[in-house]
């Protein structure tokens, strides 16, 4: 199992015994589910793994965390009109409060999607930044702005930094920042959630300039031929900002 999520066995008991048990089962499960296209239930589920992996998984504690995780097939969600809408009782305060002077790496987070626009034809960009030193600690580009793009650049981020309890993780409303899975996931790693107030963009003006300055030097710089071109100059430039360009960071 550790081979599989390429962590060590400290890391996995660590979340297994301290945060949340069920965090890196969900991502073995999430992994099949995903491969099915989002359509297999929790019986498929544990076939696939068990194909996949050789490991046995409980059916009743993968229904459990198939529920807990909201993973619901395609055709389950579509009989339920809000999925795509913000869930108000998942709404958090704005405990970040503008002040994005912080003294250490995964403290906070910030995040947001944008467009990716070429000739009528869109992506979406879905990143994380880490306060501190305004590094992507994650980005996912995808054709849909659904729930799975903040969901796997969240992932990611958590698999990347490993320890991540007690970091904040700030957003606008989003439905996708408000869905149950968002929520199950920043529970079970001890990650609290931050937002935005409405029609307050100034609240993650990090997050707004980063999406900024990539498209103004990626538009602008580049002849771009087509989305797909477009999408592989704008990795080719986060890239840039991570490991070479010079950011600006201010300090009280």
């Amino acid at each position: 199992m550790c081979e599989v999520l390429e962590i060590s066995k400290r890391t996995y008991y660590k979340y297994r015994n301290v945060e949340d048990k069920d965090y890196y089962d969900y991502l073995i499960i999430k992994e099949i589910f995903d491969e099915s296209k989002c359509t297999y239930g929790y019986r498929r589920v544990c076939e696939g793994i068990k194909i996949k992996y050789g490991v046995i998984f409980n059916h009743k504690k993968v229904l459990r965390i198939m529920n807990k995780y909201n993973l619901k097939p395609e055709y389950v969600k579509r009989l339920h009109p809000n999925t795509y809408k913000r869930i108000e009782e998942n709404v958090k305060p704005n405990i970040v409060n503008r002040d994005f002077n912080v003294d250490h790496p995964n403290k906070i987070w910030v995040t947001d999607i944008t467009y990716l626009i070429f000739n009528n034809k869109r992506a979406y960009l879905s990143t994380i930044l880490d306060l501190y030193d305004r590094s992507v600690v994650a980005y996912k580009i995808s054709r849909h702005n659904d729930n799975k793009l903040v969901i796997d650049t969240l992932n990611e981020a958590i698999v990347k930094n490993k320890d991540v309890h007690g970091l904040i993780i700030h957003s606008d409303q989003g439905f996708q920042y408000t869905s149950f899975q968002y929520k199950a996931i920043c529970e079970s790693t001890g990650i609290q959630k931050s937002m935005s107030r409405k029609g307050n963009p100034l609240d993650d003006s990090p997050m707004e300039s980063f999406h900024g300055i990539l498209k103004k030097e990626t538009l602008y710089n580049n002849y771009i031929t087509s989305l797909e071109n477009y999408i592989a100059i704008v990795e080719d430039w986060i890239e840039f900002y991570n490991t070479t360009r010079i950011k600006n960071r201010k300090r009280k």
